[in-house]
């Protein structure tokens, strides 16, 4: 499924949250991607509906499976891409920000073949 390239990165988000922290509220997301509350509110309201995530009584997001699975993809490619470009020459911030914009728009298809190339070179 197909869903917006916003939507994506707050799910993204919310896993490496929740990896790092272990616990996610709306609050953590307000502070890691610099965005105001009521437009984190909004997504996370969003989000719930279209059954991506849960959110307990105390304001403690999950990821659903179907969130989780999609979290997941483009968390992978945002790592892949970003280390890819980093030893290509660019600098990690760069590398880093043109990954997060890549990570949206490249079929499954052509992420599964830079991903063989580089398993290929070793690099």
């Amino acid at each position: 499924m197909k869903i917006q390239e916003s939507a994506e990165n707050y799910l993204e988000t919310i896993l490496m949250l929740k990896e790092e922290r272990g616990m996610v509220r709306s609050i953590d997301i307000v502070r890691h991607m610099n965005f105001s509350k009521p437009s984190v509110s909004r997504a996370m309201s969003l989000l719930r509906e279209n059954g991506y995530i849960s959110m307990d009584k105390e304001g403690f997001i999950e990821l659903t499976d179907q969130g989780r699975a999609i979290a997941s993809t483009i968390y992978e490619r945002h790592q892949l891409l970003t280390e890819w470009l980093t030893r290509l020459g660019v600098s990690p911030e760069t590398a880093a920000a043109d990954a997060c914009r890549i990570e949206h728009d490249l079929s499954a298809e052509t992420f599964q073949k830079i991903k063989e190339h580089i398993q290929r070179a070793g690099d």
